[in-house]
């Protein structure tokens, strides 16, 4: 097998694609052959800001999936030939062979799940990064500034709970209100007017547009009216001044619920409130991979959503869906099919 990746030499160079070292395999990895991958936020503001990567050259991107062709030794879940999705981390681990970018990845196998038969990659490849960053505000600890909400299930109940997800027609999102939705709570999303129906389709009860001046009054009467009795906060999906404008006054009008955001927060937080920064690589979540992501998957309670946007073939478009990811993306994941 010979392998091929998209690397980046050096902070605001462009891709080159070229021959690249086959991964080698740790115990507890495996070795996927990408058929699909997905383009991210973080993967234009590594390249351009030079976040996180400590020796170039390195190979970005965080969605992969494909078919499994080597299992590590301590790997028992997985077996070759299996239809998997994998959340690579090579951000975090700072090994070229952990990232998306490539024929071939290494990925660890707690973040790598099987795809029932009836998704394809491309729509497979919608759901590591995003789901990763979107489990850990909402399942992680309240003290500490996130939502606490108790782990989804296939069969939810009704909660006695509700939150806000701001940015719900974002791959962050649209995660976050199915996660959300799956342990029951009452889901209330902010978005553009024209992506209701996505965000309703994910399981918001209610959505409003941040677009509306009267934005702030709509989602403070909404969640003061909704029959379930705790407010444990919002999920900002986005995490921009433009959303900070709208997420701060609804927290101060009412007088409580944390703050996760998956950049860094506002300074002007209030006091009745927490907040905390999302980091999207670590073990909290793992779990979820293991247990309950792929028969979400097979029973439609996760949904490969925001859809696909295949912008074309091969690792020379990752470059290009970069750039068009930089200059905005709504309502869809930008995706390149490599076979």
């Amino acid at each position: 097998m010979a392998n091929q990746a998209a690397c980046l030499d050096g902070v605001r160079h462009t891709f080159r694609v070229g021959p690249a070292q086959m991964p080698n395999i740790d115990a507890k990895e495996v070795i996927i052959e990408n058929h699909s991958i997905a383009i991210n936020l973080i993967d234009w503001k590594v390249r351009d800001l030079g976040w996180l990567i400590q020796t170039w050259q390195m190979i970005l991107g965080c969605d992969a999936a494909g078919v499994v062709v080597e299992v590590g030794s301590d790997v028992h879940h997985l077996k070759q030939g299996d239809r998997v999705l994998g959340h690579a981390v090579s951000l975090v681990s700072q090994r070229p062979k952990n990232g998306a970018f490539q024929h071939y990845v290494a990925i660890e196998a707690t973040k790598v799940t099987k795809v029932p038969d009836s998704l394809s990659f491309n729509e497979a490849c919608v759901i590591p990064l995003a789901f990763d960053t979107a489990a850990t505000g909402l399942f992680s600890d309240r003290h500490q500034g996130y939502l606490g909400l108790e782990w989804p299930t296939l069969h939810a109940k009704t909660s006695d709970k509700k939150v806000i997800v701001y940015g719900g027609s974002s791959s962050v999102g649209a995660l976050g209100i199915q996660l959300a939705a799956a342990t029951g709570v009452y889901v209330i999303a902010i978005a553009s007017a024209w992506n209701f129906d996505l965000c309703h389709s994910c399981g918001a009860y209610e959505v409003f547009d941040y677009n509306d001046p009267s934005v702030v009054d709509h989602v403070v009467r909404a969640v003061e009216t909704a029959k379930p009795t705790d407010f444990v906060g919002i999920l900002d999906a986005i995490s921009q001044e433009e959303s900070y404008r709208i997420v701060v006054p609804i927290l101060e009008r009412l007088g409580r619920g944390n703050l996760a955001t998956v950049l860094a927060g506002p300074s002007n937080i209030p006091k009745t409130s927490k907040t905390n920064y999302i980091e999207g690589v670590n073990d909290l979540v793992d779990p979820l991979w293991m247990d309950f992501m792929s028969p979400a998957l097979e029973q439609g309670v996760l949904k490969c959503l925001p859809e696909p946007f295949v912008i074309g073939r091969g690792l020379e478009r990752v470059e290009e869906g970069c750039l068009a990811n930089k200059k905005g993306v709504s309502a869809k994941k930008l995706d390149i099919e490599l076979k």
